[in-house]
């Protein structure tokens, strides 16, 4: 039997590798690491990818090991979730993989301008319903720009045909620079290390016969963003019991 929540947040409280904010009321190690995560939370100058709505942390944590060169902060708000990637982080000995615990509308007071180099989004929650809470919406792009360096890359791999669709929408409308859109990752692109690395929400997804889809898109700064104006058919949603999984709340 795993861990219950209770000594998962007991655990949480004493990892190295977990930074935890108060949300609303700023903490005095915030000021002390923004600008500075590179230095401080890794010991060392390398760029620095956020996965946002990291879950569990497989992601991360198998970037990680693929890339030693680069610094991997998972985002979420989930601690019981998050104690899984860094427990085998630690364990693990990864000195480049940590996790921030917060929610998604404190995240830019974390980052200086130019401070992340990339993004992950991995199984967001699609938003069918309201376009700002999407995580590649242009609210959120916006936000984006306040710390990924210009031309920074955004990685977004998802099971929702809605998301997919959105996003390579909004890309196209404003002519994002697209390195790879595919809508059947696995078929279509083999024996890739990287987009191999599957989440425990993934593998359930695929079970279903889903097709997970990805796309990888430059986020220069200075370029108008705006909304795409098309029609997207709704995901099946409600007989795959599906429930939000990024762990990332925006409150209206």
């Amino acid at each position: 039997m795993g861990k219950n929540k209770l000594a998962k947040f007991a655990d949480m409280a004493t990892f190295p590798n977990v930074y935890q904010s108060a949300c609303i009321t700023p903490l005095p190690w915030e000021d002390d690491m923004r600008g500075h995560w590179a230095e401080r939370a890794f010991g060392n100058d390398r760029p620095i990818v956020l996965e946002l709505g990291c879950g569990r942390g497989e992601y991360c944590v198998g970037l990680g090991r693929l890339f030693p060169d680069k610094n991997f902060l998972g985002v979420d708000i989930k601690g019981s979730r998050m104690w899984h990637g860094a427990s085998q982080a630690l364990s693990g000995g990864m000195a480049n993989v940590a996790f921030l615990r917060t929610h998604i509308e404190f995240l830019e007071r974390f980052f200086a301008p130019g401070e992340v180099s990339e993004i992950w989004l991995t199984f967001s929650d699609p938003q069918m319903k309201k376009a700002t809470k999407r995580l590649t919406s242009t609210f959120f792009l916006e936000r984006y720009r306040r710390f990924l360096k210009d031309g920074g890359l955004i990685h977004v791999k998802t099971d929702s045909n809605f998301l997919y669709t959105y996003t390579r929408a909004l890309v196209e409308a404003n002519r994002l620079p697209a390195a790879c859109i595919v809508a059947d990752l696995y078929a279509e692109v083999q024996d890739d290390p990287i987009l191999g690395i599957q989440t425990y929400y993934e593998q359930q997804w695929l079970e279903r016969g889903l097709a997970i889809k990805y796309l990888r898109f430059s986020l220069p700064h200075g370029v108008p963003l705006a909304e795409p104006d098309i029609e997207i058919p709704l995901d099946d949603y409600r007989s795959y019991h599906r429930q939000k999984r990024s762990g990332l709340e925006v409150s209206r």
